[in-house]
């Protein structure tokens, strides 16, 4: 039984990154390796501030890659890529919007 699993898993993965494997599936790769990048760039910039910071990179990498990824649902017409990465697309432009209207001044966070 569980070789039956582990064989139709791997059928499974065969298919969906193998055999379906297109220029639009390697796009919507690098549009999520960008995307995931973005916490890559905010724990390095964490470290060496020595506190929880988010640096403008983190914004660039998330609004390059939530785009990327939009373009990929459009194209694959995928609704919910289409739908999450709309919206959430908008706060990223607002918060480099935001950043550069404060440029100079440090970024707050929330103190209870």
């Amino acid at each position: 039984m569980i070789i039956q699993y582990g064989q139709a898993l791997s059928n499974y993965l065969y298919d969906v990154f193998v055999a379906k494997f297109d220029f639009w599936l390697a796009f919507g790769l690098v549009a999520q390796l960008f995307f995931t990048a973005r916490f890559l760039v905010q724990w390095i910039a964490s470290e060496r501030a020595g506190n929880s910071v988010v640096p403008m990179a983190f914004w660039f990498c998330s609004m390059g890659g939530g785009l990327m990824t939009l373009v990929y649902g459009v194209v694959k017409r995928e609704p919910v890529i289409i739908l999450g990465q709309s919206l959430a697309t908008i706060i990223y432009i607002r918060n480099i919007m935001l950043i550069i209207k404060n440029r100079g001044r440090a970024s707050k966070t929330l103190e209870r």
